[in-house]
């Protein structure tokens, strides 16, 4: 059985989607990163850099205890590699889903975050008209990217459907959002509607789909201290 430490986030929903089409039992652990669990100091000794997603497995191949793992992709890698499923054995073949998956948490993540975080800011926080410019002009070369590489191929890493594929999907559902026109990547939308055709991607998008907080009934101190939480953090300290 592997536990999923996980909030319904795009980076959560990479693990879930690749657990529902493996079809193996999981267990969802819910790390409500709105009012501070991921800062817990046990999920800390899952995941050092509190963030979630992160895995437990307690039936480990070989044996020898659980094994956890923190970070999505690495966390994705783990299930494929165990599992034998959506990621090829063969050294090229891994190693261009491998580059894909690297290329979607150093880019397309990050930079989609961050417009996401500029285009939440309120007036009062300054002029962010840099900053919007700066990630909206990046997250839609990203877009680009993807519709160039999806040209002259039906997935991201070549013939087959993998976690390359899985890991960039969850990332791209809020295009309008984001302030993009999927219309103008053509290859893009082709790959886009058939990915969330799958059932394996429809479960998986769906865990925690009703989870969520209703900041309108927060007061201005509560919301402030979200605020605290998932903004301008600094380094801890560490343990005497």
């Amino acid at each position: 059985m592997i536990d999923v430490h996980y909030w319904p986030t795009p980076n959560g929903k990479k693990v879930t989607i690749l657990l529902e089409e493996c079809g193996i039992d999981y267990k969802i652990v819910p790390c409500s990163i709105g009012t501070g669990a991921q800062f817990d100091d046990q999920f800390l000794k899952i995941s050092p850099n509190n963030r979630m997603p992160a895995i437990v497995d307690h039936d480990p191949p070989g044996g020898d205890g659980a094994i956890s793992v923190f970070e999505s992709g690495a966390c994705m890698m783990y299930i494929a590699e165990v599992t034998g499923q959506f990621c090829p054995t063969d050294l090229r073949s891994k190693h261009e889903v491998y580059q894909w998956v690297m290329w979607q948490m150093a880019n397309q993540g990050p930079k989609t975050g961050e417009l996401g975080h500029f285009r939440r800011l309120e007036d009062s926080e300054g002029d962010q008209s840099y900053a919007l410019r700066r990630f909206d002009n990046e997250v839609n070369r990203l877009y680009g990217v993807l519709n160039n590489r999806l040209y002259d191929r039906p997935y991201i890493a070549g013939d087959q459907y993998t976690i390359a594929d899985m890991a960039c999907y969850p990332w791209t559902v809020g295009w309008e959002i984001q302030g993009q026109d999927i219309d103008e990547f053509k290859h893009f939308k082709r790959w886009f509607e058939e990915m969330g055709e799958r059932p394996g991607v429809q479960r998986g998008m769906a865990v925690g789909s009703d989870w969520g907080q209703d900041y309108s009934k927060l007061s201005e101190e509560e919301i402030a201290h979200i605020k605290s939480i998932l903004y301008n953090q600094r380094a801890r300290p560490a343990p005497d």
